[in-house]
C-alpha cells in the first residue's frame, strides 16, 4: 500500500483577506482532493496583534514580527510527520531584511522545501538578491506561474532547469456563459459591464481607466465600470484611504458618476466568480511591469473574459495568441480604443473569451492540484534518494582551540575580576563579585599539570584568593559584591556565592603543584565557613559546595587540621559514624548529596526527571554534583540520579545537531512551554564539564560526545550558528538572544567558557580522533525511556 503523503503549506491562510491566503487555500483543496492518501496542514502567518477562527487544518500559527515564533515553527515542523514543506513566498509576507525571517525556519528544518514563487525580481537591490538566492538554496524545487519567471531565474539567479518547475495560478472550473444569468443574479447593471478587482492600492492604475472612459460612455451611456474590492490593509494602515477618496474625486471631476460603481468590501471566492461572471469586460490597468503573476487576470481568462490589460510580465504571456487585448502604461486612449474596439465587434469579442477560455481549462484547481502533488512526490523522492545534508556547522573546527587567557587577565586588575564590559572594554562601575572570582580559580587551577604552569599563573591566583580571603565575613559567609571604590555593596551574598566560593577553594586545596601557603590559606578559608554549609536550604549552592568540597576530599582532605589530615586518600577516608558528634567535611557533602535526591524523588515524574517542578540555571551542576558524590562514596542512588536528571537535560535541550538551551525569560516549567531565549553561555560550559564527569565514571562514549556539543555551542554549535567565542580577543559573549548574540561580554561566560575547554581538553584526542557527524538525537542517545531503565536496573 502506499504511503500517506503529508504535505504542510506555509503562508496565510482564510480567513484572512488576502490574494496568497485565498491561494494557499485553494491550493490546498486542490491537492488533498486529487487522492484520498494526501493530507494537509497549514502554519499561517499572521500580522501583528492578529487573530483569526483558523480551520482545523491550521496547526501552527506565526506572529510574523516574532523571530521567536519563527524558531518554534522550526522545531514544529521537525517533530511533526510532515513529509514536504510547500511555502508560499512573497518578500512582504515575512519581517525582517526582504523578508529574511523565514530563513529562520527554512535553515533549521530537515523536510524538502517546495517554494512557490509569487514575486521574482529582475533587477532586485542587494537584500532582495540575496534573500532570493538563499530561498533557492534552500528550496528543494521552485514553483513559477509563467514562463517569464523561469527566464529570470536562469538569467538572473542562475537556477538549474531541473530545479524549476512551471505550474500554472488556479483557477475555478465555470462553464463558458453569457453575462446575463449572473448580472441578474447580482442585481447588476451595465451594458457593457467592466470590472476590474483586487484589494485596491496604487499600483492598480484604475485612474488609466477612469481617464479613458469619457470617450466610451458618450457612446455607450450605459456602461458601468464597477471597481470591486477592499482597500489592501497595508495601504489603510499607512495611508488610510487617500487613494479610494483620490479616484472618487476624479470620477466626480470627470462627470463619471452614473458610470463608476465601488463596492468597498472583500469579497469571497464564490461570491467574486460571480462577480466575474456577470462582468463582459476585465479591465487590469496595472502600473508596474514587474507582475510576476496575479490571480486575478487567472481568474479572468479561465472563465472566458474579454480582457485589457497593460503589458506586465504576466499579462504579456498569458494573453498572447489573442487571448486579450494589451495597452501601454498609461496609455488612456489605448484603453479607450480597446474598449470600443470589444464593444462595437462582439464576434472578435466572443472569439478572444474563447481562446481565454479554452486555454484556462489547463489551469483549473483540479489540474493544479495534480501537478503540484507530481512535485512533491519527485521532490520527496529525489530528497530521499540523494539526501542533502547539509551540514550546517561545517564552519567549526576540527580541533579545540588553545587555551587563551588574554582576556580573563584583561579583565582582572590587582583586586579581582571586574564584572562586566561595555564592548570588550572593561566597566569598572560594575566593581567585581565573589562569584565571578570562585568560578575564576576553578578555571585556573583546572590548567595546572606542572609546577611551571603553577609559577606562571601563581600572581592571578594569588589575586583571586586576596579577594575571597578579604570577602570572608566574621560568620563564615562571604561578601559578593564589590564596587571599583573596593568597598562590599552587601552583608552578605546568596547561598549561591557561598557555594561558588566553596568551589574555587575545594580546586585550590587539591592542587598538588601550588604552595603550602595557598593550599592552607584556602583551607583555612573552607574551614572558617563549616557552620554557613551545613544550613544551606538552596539545591544549587549545595551542589557548588559538594563540587568543592569533592576536589578536597578526593586529595585525602576532611578535618580541621589541614596539615595532620593531608594524607593519603586511603588514610583519610573514615566513617562519618565514627566522628559523633563533629560535623566533617564528608559528612556535610553526604548530606547535601542526600537532599538532592530527596528533592529528586519529591518533584520527578513521568517525563520529569528533575530536582524541581522548574529548570532554571546552573542546571547541570546538580546532575555533576551526585556523580562526583558517587565517585567519592560508591552509593549507586546518587549515580542513578545523577545520570537520570543529566540525560533529562540532554533530552530536553539536544536538538539533534545542536544543543538549545533553556532560555530565562520565565526559565521551563514541567507544566509549561520550553522558552528559546535568552540562553546564558554557562549552561553550555556547566553541560560539558557534567559530561566529562559522567564519561569518567560510567566510560559511556556518548557522553564524550555529547561533552564536545555542548562546548562547542560557544563555537556556534547553537540556534543561531553564531560563534560566542571571539578567537582572537579570547572573549565570550554573555548570552543568546532572538535577534543575536549579548554584546557584552562579562567576567562568568569567558570563566565557564575556560572551565569547559579545560574539562574537554584531556579527552582532545578520543573527541576528534574519530569523525562523527550527529544527523539526529536517536543516533547520539536512546530514547529517555531506555536511559532510567539502564540506570534503574542497577
Amino acid at each position: 500500500m502506499n504511503k500517506q503523503l503529508k504535505v504542510l503549506f506555509i503562508g496565510t491562510y482564510v480567513p484572512k483577506e488576502c490574494g496568497i491566503a485565498t491561494f494557499t487555500y485553494d491550493l490546498l483543496n486542490s491537492v488533498s482532493g486529487v487522492h484520498d492518501d494526501i493530507h494537509c496542514e497549514v502554519i499561517a502567518l499572521n500580522d501583528p496583534s492578529e487573530t483569526y477562527d483558523y480551520p482545523e487544518e491550521v496547526v501552527f500559527q506565526i506572529e510574523r514580527n516574532k523571530l521567536e515564533d519563527y524558531h518554534r515553527a522550526a522545531d514544529f515542523i521537525n517533530q511533526s510527520d510532515a513529509d514536504v514543506v510547500c511555502l508560499q513566498h512573497e518578500f512582504g509576507l515575512f519581517w525582517g531584511n526582504a523578508g529574511d525571517y523565514i530563513f529562520t525556519v527554512l535553515s533549521g528544518i530537515n523536510k524538502p522545501v517546495i517554494t512557490t514563487l509569487h514575486t521574482v525580481i529582475r533587477d532586485p537591490l542587494p537584500e532582495y538578491r540575496a534573500s532570493t538566492e538563499k530561498l533557492i538554496q534552500y528550496s528543494e524545487k521552485l514553483v513559477v506561474m509563467s514562463q517569464t519567471a523561469v527566464d529570470m531565474l536562469k538569467e538572473v539567479y542562475n537556477v538549474p532547469d531541473e530545479k524549476i518547475e512551471v505550474i500554472f495560478h488556479g483557477l475555478p472550473d465555470y462553464p463558458f456563459n453569457n453575462c446575463g444569468k449572473y448580472k441578474r443574479m447580482l442585481n447588476l447593471k451595465g451594458s457593457p459591464l467592466v470590472l476590474t478587482f483586487g484589494l485596491l492600492s496604487q499600483n492598480k492604475g484604475i485612474e488609466s481607466m477612469l481617464e479613458a472612459l469619457p470617450g466610451v460612455v458618450d457612446q455607450y451611456p450605459d456602461l458601468i465600470y464597477l471597481i470591486l474590492g477592499a482597500t489592501h490593509p497595508v495601504v489603510k494602515k499607512h495611508s488610510g484611504e487617500a487613494y479610494r477618496d483620490y479616484l472618487k474625486k476624479r470620477v466626480s471631476e470627470l462627470g463619471l458618476e452614473r458610470n463608476v460603481v465601488f463596492h468597498d468590501k472583500f469579497v469571497e471566492k464564490e461570491e467574486l466568480c460571480k462577480y466575474i461572471l456577470a462582468s463582459d469586460i476585465y479591465a487590469s490597468p496595472y502600473l508596474s511591469r514587474e507582475q510576476i503573476v496575479s490571480g486575478a487576470l487567472t481568474y479572468a481568462i479561465g472563465m472566458g473574459k474579454a480582457i485589457v490589460s497593460t503589458p506586465y510580465w504576466y499579462a504579456e504571456e498569458m494573453l498572447s495568441d489573442n487571448r486579450g487585448m494589451l495597452v501601454d502604461f498609461g496609455d488612456t486612449d489605448g484603453f479607450k480604443d480597446s474598449l470600443l474596439y470589444l464593444i462595437k465587434n462582439p464576434d472578435e469579442c466572443n472569439n478572444m473569451r474563447k481562446k481565454a477560455y479554452d486555454f484556462g481549462r489547463k489551469m483549473t484547481w483540479k489540474n493544479i492540484g495534480k501537478e503540484y502533488n507530481n512535485v512533491f512526490s519527485k521532490a520527496l523522492k529525489d530528497y530521499n534518494a540523494y539526501p542533502r545534508i547539509r551540514n550546517r556547522f561545517s564552519f567549526l573546527p576540527d580541533q579545540l582551540p588553545e587555551v587563551k587567557l588574554d582576556y580573563l587577565k584583561l579583565l582582572t586588575d590587582d583586586v579581582g575580576i571586574i564584572q562586566h564590559t561595555n564592548l570588550g572594554v572593561p566597566a569598572r562601575h560594575h566593581g567585581y563579585s565573589t562569584d565571578d572570582v570562585g568560578r575564576g580559580l576553578v578555571a585556573l587551577i583546572q590548567l595546572i599539570d606542572s609546577q611551571e604552569k603553577a609559577e606562571e599563573l601563581w600572581k592571578l591566583i594569588t589575586t583571586y584568593m586576596s579577594f575571597l580571603e578579604h570577602a570572608q565575613t566574621v560568620s563564615g559567609h562571604f561578601h559578593n559584591f564589590m564596587n571599583y571604590r573596593r568597598e562590599f555593596l552587601d552583608e552578605e551574598g546568596s547561598e549561591d556565592t557561598l557555594g561558588r566560593a566553596i568551589y574555587g577553594l575545594g580546586y585550590v586545596v587539591s592542587c598538588p603543584y601550588m604552595s603550602k601557603n595557598i593550599r592552607t590559606l584556602a583551607h583555612t578559608l573552607i574551614s572558617k565557613s563549616k557552620s554557613q554549609m551545613e544550613k544551606l536550604n538552596y539545591p544549587r549552592a549545595k551542589a557548588y559546595t559538594m563540587c568543592g568540597l569533592y576536589e578536597m576530599l578526593r586529595a585525602g582532605v576532611d578535618a580541621d587540621d589541614f596539615e595532620a589530615t593531608f594524607v593519603s586518600r586511603r588514610d583519610a577516608v573514615r566513617s562519618v559514624d565514627s566522628l559523633v558528634g563533629k560535623e566533617t567535611f564528608e559528612s556535610i557533602f553526604a548530606s547535601h548529596a542526600d537532599s538532592l535526591v530527596n528533592l529528586y524523588e519529591s518533584n520527578h515524574k513521568e517525563g520529569w526527571n528533575w530536582f524541581e517542578p522548574t529548570v532554571t540555571y546552573s542546571n547541570a551542576k546538580l546532575s555533576e554534583s551526585l556523580i562526583l558524590a558517587y565517585n567519592y562514596t560508591k552509593d549507586r542512588t546518587y549515580r542513578k540520579v545523577g545520570l537520570a536528571t543529566l540525560d533529562f537535560l540532554t533530552d530536553i535541550q539536544w536538538k539533534g545537531d545542536f544543543f538549545d538551551i533553556v532560555g530565562n525569560q520565565g526559565w521551563y516549567s514541567c507544566d509549561g512551554e520550553k522558552p528559546i531565549f535568552d540562553q546564558q553561555p554557562i549552561e553550555a560550559g556547566y553541560l560539558t564539564q557534567a559530561y566529562i564527569s559522567a564519561y569518567k565514571t560510567v566510560r559511556e562514549r556518548k557522553y564524550l560526545e555529547l561533552a564536545r556539543y555542548s562546548f562547542e555551542y560557544f563555537l556556534g554549535r547553537n540556534r543561531l550558528r553564531t560563534p560566542m567565542y571571539d578567537p582572537v580577543t579570547g572573549a565570550v559573549c554573555d548570552g543568546l538572544n532572538c535577534d543575536g548574540m549579548n554584546c557584552n561580554q562579562g567576567a562568568e561566560s569567558v570563566i565557564c567558557y575556560l572551565m569547559a575547554l579545560n574539562s574537554l581538553n584531556k579527552y582532545a584526542d578520543r573527541v576528534y580522533g574519530t569523525v562523527f557527524q550527529p544527523a539526529a538525537s536517536d543516533e547520539v542517545l536512546p530514547k529517555r525511556k531506555s536511559l532510567l531503565s539502564a540506570n534503574q536496573s542497577e
